[in-house]
């Protein structure tokens, strides 16, 4: 899920108020006898090191939905002050069209552990890739301790959701344009891992977190396919392919921005 394309000028626009905003809290900073980095800022949000504070305000990568809350969350920034677009995914702004038919838009908010929980809401956490350790490259997929959704018990149980099978996942790339743009975020159910051919699932590909619509194969392999077909081919495995690349269904996805 780590397809690197051309930042959009809407992409590049929201890196832009991002380094103005690090750069006004910087100058606040100093003025007041502190000092503000971004490896401050990095280790706040939970980070390893700077490089990512530093590739999201120069615009070297587009900014996605996690990033854009831990940012807010230690800048002390409104989403929608930085990116309208990642914002309404999360059901911050109104959506920018009328949902239709075939679109799943569910009221849905971020929070975290000091928002009060009601009695009819429930969290669902996100999941992300961690480095097993520094420069291996090697990843696993984990629950975020710290960045949830919360919905409402009746939309998990309108779609037959257990609550602690529910997870969120953000998208990074391309590959599901124009269904599913960067930063989309679906919400993934972990108890529905038997394969309906065409739906969408969320994988562990060696660690690696992707959302691909499944097909069966003879055998018991599967195909994985994207929905922007012109840049990225069906990528079919086998059973001893699935065994030998580490490959397994988290579950199928059940909620999102803008899909379907």
């Amino acid at each position: 899920m780590n397809d690197r394309r051309p930042l959009t000028e809407e992409e590049r626009a929201e890196n832009l108020r991002l380094k103005a905003i690090f750069d006004a809290r910087k100058a606040a900073a100093k003025s007041a006898g502190r000092k503000l980095t971004q490896a401050d800022v990095a280790e706040e949000c939970g980070w390893s090191g700077q490089s990512a504070v530093s590739q999201f305000t120069t615009g070297r990568i587009p900014l996605n939905l996690e990033a854009l809350l831990r940012l807010s969350r230690v800048l002390k920034f409104s989403p929608e002050e930085v990116s309208p677009r990642l914002a309404r995914l999360i059901g911050s702004l109104p959506t920018a069209q009328p949902a239709t038919a075939e679109q799943v838009l569910v009221n849905a908010s971020v929070w975290d552990d000091e928002t009060p929980l009601s009695d009819d809401e429930v969290e669902v956490p996100f999941l992300r890739e961690v480095e097993l350790a520094a420069g291996s490259g090697r990843t696993v997929i984990q629950e975020s301790s710290d960045l949830k959704l919360r919905f409402g018990r009746q939309t998990l149980r309108r779609h037959n959701v257990q609550a602690d099978n529910a997870v969120c996942v953000v998208i990074s790339g391309n590959s599901m344009e124009p269904r599913l743009p960067h930063g989309s975020t679906v919400s993934v159910d972990r108890g529905s891992t038997n394969i309906i051919d065409g739906k969408l699932y969320a994988l562990s590909h060696a660690g690696q977190l992707r959302v691909k619509q499944l097909y069966r194969l003879p055998g018991g392999g599967i195909r994985l396919r994207s929905y922007n077909r012109e840049e990225y081919a069906d990528e079919d495995y086998s059973l001893e392919d699935i065994q030998d690349q580490e490959i397994s269904i988290i579950g199928r996805v059940w909620w999102g921005a803008m899909f379907f």
